[in-house]
């Protein structure tokens, strides 16, 4: 299970993930002489976040069991900080020269790439193919992480997250009810969900993102895997017809009371209880929640009643069902000076072991895959596992290469357009103007 305080880290770090993608830094305190990280690398030093413990947990059982020779040449030592001064703590060991061998990445990939130009940070696929394992990489991680730092691998997927539908099986059944394929498939399922009196979605309102998840997993099978890529470099706008088109499909949901009451109101654990109680049948989320599912005390309905399902098709659409939205969590780099044949080491030894540790004690899906057997800890697990295995290529979320400003626009908004009192012309606009710095 994973070891992390609560289920709210998850939602905070997915808010993070999302409001930190295009974030304004300064960093002229880096430097630009691309000399790189001087601090010594006599330790393999970790520098993370205080609210993530899983990937210590990790790394600390591999530094005594499959890493020991590398820890034992260079043992791991670990700081942490708390996730909202990260950004200042690594700004200010760069200009030092002093960034540690390992550390969390910048809340914002501005940050990391800016750390990268700067000859700071390591190139990890030019390191790892040198190392021969850059193959221990999910093809499906590697392709999130080039979309969010320009084309490069600038970080490892210590943590890896598909998002998708989660869905009572059991509910489905009872009710007649096939997996949805197309989107108009399911708007006639929540329809008669609705009308046998089980709500359809839960989704907390007071986050948003579950909301404006929704409306960039339509953007994505409407438009196609550019959708968001386009508004961000400008030849297209949120306003135009076919973007607010999937504001109004979500709109249309709320409308019709599918969220259920008050999803204004309703935080992250409430959303995530909803659906693991039985009273809403389907739950957009990442595959983070995988840890609720397998937790029985969270999970009355049972983790053998909960599918996993793709967004789905929008009919005419340009996307594909089996490109899924997908983040890397906090992904941790290496410093470029520091990265010495002892750091080669450990970092092999990463490649090859992590995803089977994080999978076999934390319950933890990362980018890397599992070279030992493991046990799932239930169906769904596997069913995820399988679909990031086979996954080529993803896509990003709709506030991913949004700037801070219209990432709080939209996210604080986004109750409101479900709920009638926005819009969905009036939401898009109010976004693209935040974008436009209006």
């Amino acid at each position: 299970m994973i070891t992390d305080s609560s289920t709210a880290r998850r939602a905070r770090l997915a808010g993070l993930t999302a409001s930190a993608a295009a974030m304004v830094v300064l960093v002229s305190a880096c430097g630009g002489t691309g000399g790189g990280s001087t601090a010594s690398g006599k330790d393999f030093g970790y520098l993370s976040v205080t609210e993530n413990t899983t990937v210590k947990a990790a790394l600390t059982t591999l530094s005594k069991g499959a890493c020991k020779t590398a820890n034992d040449a260079q043992p791991l030592k670990v700081e942490t900080v708390p996730q909202a001064s990260l950004d200042q703590k690594l700004q200010l060991l760069a200009g030092q020269d002093a960034l540690p061998v390992q550390f969390a990445a910048g809340n914002a990939p501005a940050l990391t790439q800016q750390l990268y130009k700067s000859g700071k940070v390591a190139d990890l696929e030019k390191k790892l193919t040198d190392l021969g394992v850059f193959d221990q990489l999910e093809p499906a991680a590697v392709s999130t992480i080039k979309a969010l730092y320009g084309g490069k691998v600038e970080v490892l997927p210590y943590e890896y997250n598909i998002e998708g539908i989660f869905y009572n099986k059991k509910v489905f059944a009872d009710n007649g009810i096939a997996v949805p394929g197309t989107w108009t498939e399911l708007v006639a399922a929540a329809a008669k969900l609705e009308a046998r009196g089980v709500q359809p979605f839960s989704a907390s309102g007071q986050q948003g993102w579950p909301l404006t998840r929704l409306i960039s997993g339509y953007l994505y099978r409407s438009l196609g895997p550019d959708a968001l890529q386009a508004v961000a470099d400008g030849t297209a706008k949120l306003t135009d017809p076919a973007y607010v088109k999937a504001a109004q499909a979500v709109a249309d949901l709320g409308k019709k009371g599918y969220f259920g009451k008050g999803v204004g109101s309703i935080d992250y654990d409430t959303s995530m209880n909803r659906f693991l109680s039985g009273k809403a049948a389907m739950l957009y989320m990442g595959s983070w929640a995988l840890a609720n599912i397998a937790d029985e005390k969270q999970n009355t309905i049972g983790a053998g009643d909960v599918g996993f399902m793709p967004f789905p098709a929008v009919s005419g659409g340009k996307g594909s069902i089996d490109q899924y939205p997908s983040n890397v969590g906090l992904g941790i780099t290496l410093g470029a000076g520091t990265f010495d044949k002892k750091t080669g080491d450990w970092v092999s030894c990463i490649a090859k072991n992590y995803g089977s540790t994080a999978l076999k004690d934390q319950g933890s899906i990362s980018g890397f895959k599992v070279n030992t057997e493991v046990e799932d800890a239930n169906e769904v697990t596997t069913q995820v596992r399988d679909t990031i295995s086979s996954s080529k290529q993803n896509v990003l979320w709709f506030e991913a290469l949004f700037s801070t400003k219209a990432t709080t626009v939209s996210q604080t908004n986004a109750a409101g357009l479900v709920s009638g009192s926005i819009s969905p012309e009036k939401f898009m606009q109010t976004v693209q103007d935040a974008l436009s710095g209006n």
